[in-house]
């Protein structure tokens, strides 16, 4: 029986190794990589001292309020110090003591930044230009590097933010195409 098991384990592994091959390239990272992964609170916490010293950091995303622009699991961002912030960027904020969030800012008022995440269609975070860590410079997948002033990516996003009524179908359609 054991001889058996053997034959069916190496049959499907056979069989699946394309799958997991395709899975390591959409996702950028294979299936036995180990990855460890800290509390958002200490991580992030680490990530903003560093940043105001005037380092750069690259971080693994967690999470889907950044869909369809940045991707849970297959998506990295360069961080850098934030000096000047204006609508359309994305940004590392502590909206609240050991709260960060990475999303994309709506709406300036002077000092007072609204921000949204980009796969979110309702609920919107607050926060001042003091509470911003960092913004990103450079969005990483798999097969490429974005510059964060991609003219093409910010006509995209630009687009985006104006489909807000109908965000949620095509949220939706994209979460079933993924």
């Amino acid at each position: 029986m054991s001889a058996l098991k053997t034959i069916v384990r190496f049959l499907l592994r056979l069989l699946l190794t394309p799958f997991r091959f395709f899975n390591k390239q959409r996702n950028g990272i294979a299936p036995s990589e180990v990855r460890h992964e800290l509390p958002n609170d200490a991580f992030l916490g680490l990530v903003s001292e560093k940043l105001a010293e005037g380092h750069t950091a690259v971080i693994w995303v967690k999470g889907y309020s950044m869909r369809p622009f940045i991707e849970f699991g297959r998506d990295k961002v360069k961080l850098a110090t934030a000096t000047a912030c204006q609508v359309g960027d994305a940004v590392l904020a502590e909206i609240a003591k050991g709260h960060y969030v990475l999303h994309r800012i709506i709406k300036v008022e002077g000092n007072k930044l609204t921000l949204q995440g980009d796969g979110n269609v309702s609920g919107v975070e607050h926060c001042t230009m003091a509470d911003v860590r960092g913004v990103v410079t450079e969005y990483i997948r798999p097969n490429r590097i974005l510059s964060a002033d991609d003219a093409c990516l910010k006509r995209k996003i630009r687009i985006w933010r104006t489909l807000f009524p109908i965000r949620r179908y095509l949220l939706f359609l994209y979460k079933g195409l993924i």
